[in-house]
């Protein structure tokens, strides 16, 4: 591998007939991106999102559960912002971010044998996984549709026939970087960003197919540029011949990855508190990059509650959830009153050792409790089962008309 910003030993490795292992994991993460998109289409925002892009993008193709039909880059950019609206989609740990979140919307929005579709997203998945590894956000940005414009690239150039190495220069030299502003404030633009992503990877493998080129090296500049990044460091990535889909996470829960582990945490306790009102004080330890990217308090709107370690817990304890249905009465006196007592902490030993995990102790009238979870469903040591992956599925994409049918022609 000799410039780790540079995708053409993935592309030559990945295009082409996948491993059994990979086309089945392939299978199971767009079984739970549509699961996703059609609960997130169920908001009101999205389905005004869905109108309003209907006049840039008339088209056909209607995603499940959308309320307009809209041409394939609408339809990848509609997608890509529903599947996250409810924050319960993939993710890879290694990537700090979900590869898959405008690649699968893209996949989705194409007619091609399915086949194709699926050898279209584990490239994308790759090329996106390894530019996440690459773009290592500054504080106050948000990792979402920046690096994942490259997968969205790949992606969208192998369904189109398209030169996928130089699709990804092309949106490489326009890489993208976003702030984590909107969700600081409880507003929803920031689930604009993948759709961004997702229109920048099929304006980039447009031009691609018509010849437009761009130089080697963009990422690299982009890294020094907007990262402010030594470009005497080298960027590190993982090289061609290890399969990342492998290692992506599907989630249990509808929050930000990081606050899985103090959510666990808070469930698993839950059973040994009788009575809530009886909680003196809770204090959780976790890792730094979660406090950083999860420490919201107080939150008043959905968006900053899924991105929010104290909510979580709180949750965690009230519903012993931490599904769609936690945003839904966040005045809840009791979650409230538990929110607003968590005291979060960052444990140095978890952040020196990139160790994700929460250690959350509960005092009550009756004495201490104390839990400590390093490891959650869909980690790739506790991978989530097929069959939770179709619990998931139902539980969210059970309303559409389609379901049984769109599970077993995806997960046959």
């Amino acid at each position: 591998m000799s410039d780790p910003t540079e995708f053409d030993d993935v592309i030559a490795w990945a295009s082409g007939t996948l491993p059994e292992a990979v086309e089945r994991r392939a299978r199971l993460l767009l079984l739970d991106a549509i699961a996703c998109i059609a609960a997130g289409m169920r908001h009101a925002e999205v389905a005004e999102f869905a109108h309003s892009l209907a006049a840039w993008f008339p088209g056909d193709v209607t995603l499940p559960g959308a309320p307009v039909s809209l041409g394939p880059a609408g339809a990848a950019a509609l997608g890509a912002a529903a599947m996250c609206w409810d924050e319960a989609n993939e993710g890879l740990a290694l990537a700090h971010g979900r590869p898959g979140l405008p690649v699968i919307p893209a996949v989705l929005a194409s007619r091609l044998p399915l086949e194709q579709r699926l050898r279209a997203l584990a490239l994308g998945y790759e090329v996106g996984a390894r530019a996440g590894e690459i773009w290592r956000i500054r504080p106050g940005m948000h990792v979402d549709g920046s690096w994942h414009a490259l997968g969205a690239a790949a992606a969208c150039a192998a369904l189109a026939g398209a030169d996928p190495a130089q699709a990804i220069r092309l949106a490489a030299c326009q890489i993208p970087f976003s702030l984590y502003r909107p969700i600081a404030f409880g507003m929803t633009g920031r689930n604009t960003y993948p759709a961004h992503a997702a229109l920048l990877g099929a304006l980039a493998a447009a031009a691609s197919g018509a010849g437009i080129a761009a130089p080697a090296g963009g990422l690299a500049e982009a890294r020094r540029l907007a990262l402010l990044a030594d470009p005497a460091t080298a960027a590190a990535r993982t090289p061609a011949g290890r399969w990342l889909i492998l290692e992506a996470y599907i989630k249990p829960f509808a929050a930000v990855r990081h606050a899985h582990y103090a959510a666990s945490a808070a469930i698993a306790l839950r059973g040994q508190v009788s009575d809530p009102l009886a909680i003196r004080a809770i204090r959780l330890e976790t890792y730094g990059e979660a406090l950083r990217y999860a420490g919201n308090r107080a939150p008043v709107a959905p968006i900053a509650a899924q991105f929010s370690l104290s909510f979580a817990v709180a949750a965690g304890l009230t519903f012993g959830d931490l599904g769609p249905g936690a945003y839904r009465d966040m005045r809840n006196a009791g979650l409230r009153r538990l929110e607003a007592m968590v005291e979060l902490v960052e444990d140095p030993a978890m952040t020196a050792a990139g160790r994700r995990a929460a250690r959350l102790t509960i005092d009550t009238h009756a004495g201490r409790l104390s839990a400590m979870i390093d490891a959650v469903p869909g980690d790739p040591a506790t991978p989530m089962s097929e069959a939770d992956v179709v619990a998931k599925f139902h539980r969210y994409a059970g309303h559409l008309p389609d379901a049984e049918t769109i599970q077993r022609t995806v997960l046959p």
